[in-house]
């Protein structure tokens, strides 16, 4: 059968590619046309455009890049119909997909959104969208549920896809991923994740560095394989900074702390474990739009699960040498160790377990026949 997948950010690469491969073990025979990254490509799915042509993050950004969305728009209406899939699969990024949703739907084609776009903090008339739009929403936080179904959205909670990414991971010792990267033994690890878009990544890294370096540790940057290296030097300046690009896991898994940019990583950084801090800075105007029109409590991925102030967030203003020179020490401190240990085991327990992968990949499926045997 054949499946036309988009993912506009990192994030949405790595979910998508799991989802591929788990779809290859039901479907033999699937072909796959997509939007995404370098995992997507990997698990064999023929890619349009790569996502990092695609991520503008905040309003005044995206009013600057309006021309190049609307022709991405254009050409992936145009080529969604060239291709006729038997099913589309839409991954997140929500300020094109719901557009793309609607055409799909209207033509005819099959839709499954896969990680559901967050209507529950804001443009909660995306609910009413979405049961329009979409023939199956599959959502992998808990609460998603509940709220979509209040708009009569068909939604399947399938666990959060993460858990089987780090579990199907092989196992690599610290002493020999120390050795490889050319770090100390018997110095701890600070993991810097900036977030992978450049405007958020000039905005974060220069401070996290600032900072982590006057303590006694070893920094290494988890650099978004869509970014050049020189990008990160340029920040950096003189810095002798490890920078690893599309290292990201191996690095939390040998971190001792991490400073993070809000968004699934942190979510990331608290299933291997970390303790971290998190941290966001955007453009002052974008900043002050979504505080008024967002409706949650925490940015971050793992307190909004918990519903709890779990982990300290460092916004706008907080976001400074100070508050982020203490939390950095809190985190390194053998007395948090026991806080963040059990705070994280709860939270794997609010996920559910492994699995979500193949439950979205047989939902997927499901649909996909529906729309072959229609056509």
């Amino acid at each position: 059968m054949k499946y036309y997948i988009i993912a506009g950010e990192a994030s949405g690469d790595l979910h998508a590619a799991n989802l591929i491969k788990t779809l290859r073990q039901q479907d033999p025979e699937a072909q796959v046309r997509a939007w995404g990254g370098d995992l997507m490509a990997a698990q064999g799915a023929e890619l349009v455009k790569h996502y990092r042509d695609l991520a503008f993050m905040g309003f005044v950004e995206v009013l600057f890049n309006l021309r190049t969305i609307f022709g991405n728009l254009k050409f992936c209406k145009q080529d969604l119909l060239q291709y006729q899939p038997d099913v589309l699969v839409l991954i997140d990024y929500p300020g094109f997909n719901m557009r793309i949703a609607e055409f799909a739907r209207a033509r005819g084609i099959r839709v499954v959104y896969y990680i559901a776009p967050q209507a529950w903090a804001w443009k909660q008339n995306r609910g009413h969208k979405l049961r329009r739009d979409v023939h199956q929403l599959l959502t992998i936080l808990p609460f998603e549920k509940a709220f979509f179904e209040k708009y009569q959205v068909p939604t399947q909670f399938v666990g959060h896809p993460l858990l089987d990414a780090i579990a199907n991971r092989p196992f690599v010792s610290k002493a020999q991923r120390l050795k490889e990267w050319s770090l100390a033994p018997n110095q701890p690890v600070v993991a810097l994740l900036p977030g992978s878009r450049k405007q958020e990544i000039t905005a974060m890294l220069p401070r996290m560095v600032a900072v982590a370096r006057q303590f006694p540790v070893q920094c290494v940057v988890a650099a978004a394989p869509s970014q050049e290296m020189d990008f990160y030097q340029s920040l950096v300046g003189g810095e002798n900074l490890k920078i690893l690009a599309g290292k990201t896991y191996d690095l939390l898994e040998i971190a001792d702390a991490a400073l993070v940019t809000s968004g699934t990583a942190t979510l990331e950084t608290a299933l291997f474990g970390v303790p971290q801090v998190v941290c966001y800075k955007g453009n002052w105007l974008s900043y002050h739009i979504a505080r008024r029109l967002i409706k949650v409590k925490y940015i971050s991925l793992v307190n909004l699960i918990m519903d709890q102030p779990f982990l300290t967030e460092l916004i706008q203003s907080d976001f400074n040498n100070q508050r982020l020179k203490k939390e950095l020490q809190a985190c390194l401190s053998a007395d948090r160790a026991l806080y963040f240990k059990e705070g994280y085991g709860r939270l794997v327990k609010v996920l559910g377990g492994e699995g979500a992968s193949a439950q979205a990949a047989q939902a997927v499926v499901e649909q996909a026949q529906k729309g072959k045997a229609h056509a």
